[in-house]
């Protein structure tokens, strides 16, 4: 009997590119089939379906991340070639035939490990260098959960505790579009890494935050 293909679904947010071509980075090792469904969506869209969630998530976390979230880009990598963006806030019978058809190519065309040329292993090294603000992302999220922890440890009152919440996330917000803009490299020289400083720097900064709070 013919054996069924076995889907591996990862449904995310996967807002920044780079997460997203790791990922398919893992289906270049072993030679499997890789492809991408984008579901676009208006942020006043997001933010009323947000609302309506049991345990909604604030407006802020919501606007960011529509600010933040980056667009399969099919003409500048090849690596999303195999694609599909679908509205939706109105989906139809055609997004579902859309979404088979691209399935099936993509099955049909598993990506090979020397799949690869001059063109797109420059786009790969841009990608990867986007894969430093993802790190600083994650790193900075992590200091701000131990930070907002010391804080409740110090009985710091549940409505400054939002507060400080919203005033660290700001606070994450422009370093990571510092990093993502290059504008800390002009301070930096060639043998430092410039998520290493934004890291830095986010810590020393939100500690001079939490620090008007206890």
């Amino acid at each position: 009997a013919t054996s069924r293909p076995l889907y591996l679904i990862l449904d995310d947010n996967f807002y920044y590119q780079s997460m997203r071509y790791e990922v398919y980075q893992l289906a270049r090792k072993y030679s499997l089939s890789f492809c991408q469904i984008f579901l676009e969506c208006p942020l006043e869209c997001c933010l009323q379906r947000n609302r309506q969630r049991s345990h909604p998530l604030p407006d802020q976390t919501i606007s960011l991340m529509a600010r933040k979230i980056e667009m399969p880009d099919l003409k500048k990598n090849a690596w999303e070639q195999n694609s599909l963006i679908l509205k939706s806030f109105d989906c139809t019978s055609e997004d579902n035939e859309q979404i088979i058809s691209l399935l099936t190519t993509a099955l049909e065309n598993p990506v090979k490990q020397n799949e690869e040329n001059t063109e797109q292993k420059e786009a790969d090294r841009a990608t990867c260098a986007a894969s430093a603000v993802h790190q600083a992302d994650q790193t900075c999220r992590r200091i701000i959960s131990q930070t907002m922890k010391d804080a409740k440890d110090k009985n710091v009152c549940p409505s400054e505790m939002k507060s400080l919440a919203e005033e660290l996330n700001k606070l994450k917000a422009e370093f990571l579009e510092d990093l993502r803009q290059g504008n800390n490299l002009k301070k930096q020289n060639q043998y430092f890494d410039p998520a290493t400083s934004i890291i830095s720097s986010f810590q020393h900064e939100a500690t001079n935050v939490v620090n008007k709070y206890i």
